[in-house]
């Protein structure tokens, strides 16, 4: 009767079972860590390639960054190529998910477009961004290259819509949407190949700057606006054109033309000391012109 009263269910003895006191973390808690040391991996190389580029950097050089040996790398990647396929990968993955996040923000397309530039410039001042930029994916081995390549096609294509969008609804001026794709995303990949984090400027001002450029351009809004008118000529002033005498005045009046014809040779006769000849028709006043009388058939 004493052992049945001591004996215990399987039940009780899981529930007087003691604590987990194992010194190895359970399979969700050893899964999270995996991944947060992996990615503290592909960030580290992503910067190192960065700053020495991806054939100057080799794995000894990543391992001693995070005070590990090269075979630790090796639980977390294969090899080189493959940390700089995934580096070149999340850059893009994060440029694609911004730009949807901005577009599913709603608005109109300019709206839409700057949303997205936004997304674009921050996102190459940060070491993925910023390895997609400067290593690209040449370096990456197919097949993996053309999956890149149709990710960055992705990209361009976002651009092209919202610019067709916007010359459509008339917020654009407009152009040529491939080409203007173009332009928006070659100025802002750029900044990944210039900007250093530690320079004089912060990310979030180049951002606003390239942007601000993109969107407004260069020349000043009165320019713009208005293009500059000629500037008027003043006649009379030293070196000025001489003011010309309307010919459609005199070619109107046959009359004066007449009358300027006849007065010439008396004008040089009178300077020689002779009898002027005089007109054959009379000259009568007619309102405020000077016309000739027409001569009688009885003269």
């Amino acid at each position: 009767m004493g052992s049945s009263s001591t004996a215990a269910t399987p039940a009780a003895r899981r529930a007087r079972k003691p604590a987990d006191d194992s010194p190895w973390a359970r399979e969700k808690e050893r899964a999270q860590q995996r991944e947060a040391k992996r990615n503290a991996v592909l960030s580290t190389a992503a910067q190192m390639f960065n700053e020495r580029g991806f054939h100057a950097t080799s794995l000894d050089d990543i391992a001693a960054r995070l005070h590990v040996t090269k075979p630790t790398l090796y639980y977390y990647v294969k090899n080189k190529d493959e940390i700089l396929l995934e580096c070149v990968r999340k850059g893009l993955h994060m440029t694609l998910d911004g730009i949807e996040a901005s577009r599913a923000a709603g608005g109109n397309a300019v709206d839409q477009l700057r949303a997205c530039m936004q997304v674009y410039a921050d996102i190459v001042t940060q070491p993925f961004g910023m390895c997609l930029i400067r290593v690209g994916d040449e370096e990456v081995p197919e097949p993996s290259r053309t999956e890149l390549r149709r990710m960055k096609s992705e990209i361009d294509q976002a651009f092209r819509r919202l610019v067709a969008q916007g010359v459509q609804e008339g917020s654009l001026s407009a152009c040529d949407p491939k080409m203007t794709a173009f332009v928006i995303a070659g100025a802002l990949s750029w900044i990944g190949r210039w900007y250093q984090p530690d320079g004089s400027y912060s990310a979030a001002h180049v951002a606003e700057q390239c942007i601000a450029t993109l969107m407004n351009g260069v020349l000043r809004q009165a320019a713009r606006a208005a293009p500059p008118r000629a500037r008027k000529r003043r006649f009379g002033g030293r070196g000025a054109p001489a003011r010309r005498t309307d010919t459609r005045t005199w070619s109107n009046c046959g009359t004066r033309t007449a009358v300027l014809a006849r007065l010439v040779p008396r004008a040089s006769s009178m300077a020689r000391g002779s009898t002027p000849e005089l007109p054959s028709r009379p000259i009568r006043e007619a309102g405020s012109r000077q016309v000739v009388a027409p001569v009688s058939s009885g003269t």
